[in-house]
């Protein structure tokens, strides 16, 4: 039994397919929540070869639902001309719960939803989307430095 346990955390994990770890730099995460996406065609299959990008792409609520922009998913390989637009909306997947309470929370001033990663799960494409607070040019300079200095410590402690 403990086998089968393992097996299905390692395909959980294992089906990262694009990260956004821009958004991590310009952003403070406040809050993430997991949604699926509406695909089209062969959208799916480009997802699979792993030819997302996030790095534009950004939530926002139409009406009572989530929409992702931005988010370019290259052609299909194999595909002919019925292949999809790479840069259409996305319709997110969320409980009705969790998107009023998205909603209600992305009205505050200066917060906005941004996707961190694209993942399969069970055979599904599924977005992280976080709720984020833009940062500011001297935030993003201390956070350098922060890590300079851990990276600085951490070489002095493995040197003695």
């Amino acid at each position: 039994m403990d086998v089968k346990r393992g097996k299905e955390k390692k395909k959980q994990h294992a089906g990262l397919v694009a990260g956004n770890r821009r958004a991590t730099y310009d952003y403070a995460i406040l809050e993430t929540c997991e949604a699926g996406l509406v695909l089209q065609g062969t959208e799916i299959k480009a997802i699979r070869e792993g030819r997302v990008n996030l790095r534009e792409s950004f939530a926002r609520s139409l009406g009572n639902e989530l929409w992702l922009f931005g988010m370019h998913i290259a052609p299909y390989s194999h595909g002919n001309v019925l292949n999809h637009d790479p840069i259409r909306p996305r319709k997110l997947l969320l409980h009705r719960k969790e998107i009023d309470k998205l909603k209600l929370l992305g009205r505050s001033k200066g917060l906005t939803m941004v996707p961190l990663g694209l993942y399969i799960k069970r055979g599904m494409a599924k977005v992280t989307i976080a709720l984020a607070k833009g940062k500011r040019q001297y935030e993003k300079r201390r956070v350098i430095i922060q890590r300079d200095v851990e990276r600085e410590i951490r070489r002095e402690m493995k040197g003695r």
